[in-house]
């Protein structure tokens, strides 16, 4: 399967710049896959689609403040640190730009309270660095550190709690579930005041969400690994509405990838752990059954993913609509639903 099979064209004014208020009056695209019919409604409308008895799967993962703007001790040189994920101690895994200004023994600093070191690349064309302090990481973090908006965001986020999810609890994110950025806290209430049940597992969000394809046989792309972790409460949860018929609905596609992951002759274990796994057309779903998701990159993993949940054609035929029907396009942009 090419990487052009997963293309489209996407005028730059689709993108979405800033949030909706309220969260939940984004627009929705549904999708039927048995009947391949298209609606096109109101977020807070998802209600109408579920039934008593529904569960409904979130990543609960908290975005940090990830991006810090530092400058090469030696020259002065700008240099921008995107931290994706923590190895042991103070040592992390990230992105430098430019990577260039950045080989082993640099040392770059973000102020007077904080610098790293970087030790040594890796395979991907990141970097591995030591940070060295005064204090507690996580405090200078939140002073120093930016929210690590998607490159095609160019406008300055007000607050910057609008890129957490209103039940974002486990710090430890690259980005943010975009999926969940959809739901109030009032529309969660309302889905469990109907019956639907809630529940939380977490997959901190790291470079896949930046890595770009680069290979046109799409099979030959590999992902990289992301923590994750399933209580033994939400597994059984969700084991048992599996047991009993009922409906699992992901809420976006870092749920997707955990439930997957996690997922043994279509039931799930509880437990932590690193998942590099790719979905694209041709897997079998052990886990979901209906999908909540943003509009996704042309050629990206994400668009592949869906395509796997209902057809390629199908769900490029509800890209160009939604084009043409002026909807907005991811991180901050409209919603769709798969049934």
């Amino acid at each position: 399967m090419q990487l052009t099979d997963f293309d489209y064209h996407l005028p730059p004014e689709r993108i979405a710049q800033h949030p909706i208020e309220p969260r939940d009056q984004s627009r929705l695209m549904v999708l039927n896959r048995k009947t391949e019919t298209i609606e096109h409604r109101t977020f807070c409308d998802i209600i109408d689609y579920f039934e008593p008895g529904d569960t409904l799967v979130f990543n609960d993962t908290k975005v940090i403040p990830a991006r810090l703007m530092g400058w090469k001790e030696t020259t002065g040189a700008h240099i921008e640190v995107l931290l994706l994920k923590r190895l042991t101690g103070d040592e992390w895994e990230v992105l430098v730009k430019p990577g260039k200004k950045a080989k082993p023994g640099t040392v770059i600093k973000f102020g007077d309270e904080l610098a790293c070191e970087v030790l040594r690349g890796t395979d991907f064309g990141g970097r591995i660095v030591r940070f060295s302090y005064e204090g507690i990481f996580e405090e200078i973090l939140d002073r120093l550190g930016e929210m690590p908006l998607p490159p095609y965001i160019t406008e300055k986020l007000a607050d910057k709690n609008r890129y957490q999810t209103v039940y974002a609890r486990e710090e430890g994110s690259a980005a943010a579930p975009t999926a969940g950025l959809h739901f109030t806290t009032k529309l969660l209430d309302t889905l469990r005041e109907k019956g639907v049940q809630c529940v939380f597992i977490t997959l901190h969000v790291g470079l896949g969400t930046f890595r770009p394809v680069n290979v046109e046989e799409i099979t030959d792309h590999h992902m990289h690994s992301e923590y994750y972790s399933i209580s033994s409460e939400a597994a059984e949860v969700i084991n048992l509405a599996k047991q009993e018929g009922r409906r699992v609905i992901a809420v976006g596609t870092t749920a997707v990838r955990t439930l997957e992951t996690a997922a043994k002759n279509g039931r799930i274990s509880s437990g932590s752990g690193w998942t590099d796994i790719f979905i694209y057309p041709g897997y079998e779903y052990q886990i979901i059954n209906a999908l909540i998701t943003n509009f996704h990159l042309p050629k990206s993993t994400l668009l592949m993913l869906v395509s796997a949940l209902a057809s390629r054609e199908f769900i490029l035929r509800a890209y160009e609509l939604a084009v043409a029907k002026e909807y907005r396009f991811f991180s901050f942009g409209d919603a769709m639903l798969i049934l």
